[in-house]
This record gives structure tokens, C-alpha cells and sequence, in this order.
């Protein structure tokens, strides 16, 4: 069974045992994940470096350096999901917590939030021009709330979510 780096400390200068602050179990977090995805780079046989930072409350693992790590990404970020979705299954089973854990793969996530939150200031900024409200194609719910973030910066507009998953898409509207 995996030690937490508090219990690692503590055993090693002889201080008793504290309570892990919400930073320290957002990092074991980003540790058991870096574990499992080394675990699975290995087996896939793909070179990786391994980052594990904390941003927004969160654990954030980026995966980087491989030349075959596209293809882990897949269309439209299908497989960066799917895998962070199972990501997050391994650390729950480590840790005993239901896990937010971001991961990205090869940039994939940086350069997708930049392509989102301009398709967000561009769409609100038709709308102040049109005065009439604009859907968009559906979105994951990371798409969302990047297209959300990014309309809410921008005065006159206001923007919604609408229908259910996998068709859930933004609705950007303009504010009477």
C-alpha cells in the first residue's frame, strides 16, 4: 500500500503524522496518476516526461515529449477523455476519493482552451453585432466551460448550456 509524502515525512524525522492539507492530497493525487500513465506508457511503449502540478483546486498531469502521443489524444480529444477518465478510476481506487484530475496530453488541452475561448469571444461578439442569439455544436463539458469562461468576459452577452449529453452545446445570448 502507497504511503502519502506526509507519512513518508513523518516517518523519516520522526514528527508524528498530520492531517494532509487539500494541496498535498491534490498532489499524492497527481502522483498516482503519474504512476499509473508511466505504467501504461511502458506497456504501450511510448516515451513520455511526466509533469504533475496543482492549478484550480486541481491535480493537472501533463504528458509530453513523445512523438506517438497524438495518437493517445485521438479525434476531437476522444482518447485524452476516455484515458483521463480512467486516470481518474486508478487515483479513486488509490486513494479511496472520487478525483478531478485534469490530464493533458502533448499540449493538446493548452491549445485547445486558446481555440475555445476564441471561438467564445468571437461568437459573443456577433451576437452584440446581430442582436440574435448563437448555438454552438455540441461541446464536452471542459469545451463548455472554456466557451463560458470566455463569453462571460465580454459585456452584452450572457451564455447557457442547453440539452443533454453528448448533444450539449453553449448558447450564447444577448443581454436585453
Amino acid at each position: 500500500m502507497a504511503k502519502t509524502a506526509q507519512a513518508d515525512r513523518a516517518a523519516n524525522d520522526g514528527e508524528p503524522e498530520q492531517a494532509a492539507t487539500g494541496d498535498e492530497l491534490l498532489i499524492r493525487e497527481g502522483d498516482v496518476a503519474a504512476d499509473y500513465l508511466e505504467r501504461l506508457l511502458d506497456v504501450l511503449d511510448y516515451d513520455g516526461d511526466l509533469d504533475i502540478d496543482v492549478e484550480a483546486g486541481r491535480a493537472v498531469v501533463s504528458v509530453d515529449g513523445g512523438s506517438d502521443l497524438d495518437k493517445l489524444v485521438g479525434d476531437r480529444g476522444a482518447g485524452l477523455e476516455a484515458l483521463q477518465e480512467l486516470t481518474r478510476l486508478a487515483v479513486q481506487q488509490s486513494t479511496g476519493t472520487r478525483s478531478r484530475l485534469m490530464l493533458d496530453i502533448a499540449g493538446w488541452r493548452v491549445a485547445r482552451r486558446a481555440e475555445l475561448a476564441e471561438l467564445g469571444r468571437q461568437t459573443a461578439n456577433d451576437v452584440l453585432a446581430t442582436g440574435e442569439p448563437s448555438r454552438l455544436r455540441p461541446m464536452t463539458p471542459f469545451e463548455r466551460k472554456v466557451v463560458h469562461d470566455a463569453v462571460a468576459d465580454i459585456r452584452g452577452v450572457f451564455s447557457e448550456s442547453e440539452g443533454e449529453d453528448p448533444r450539449r452545446r453553449v448558447v450564447v445570448f444577448p443581454r436585453s
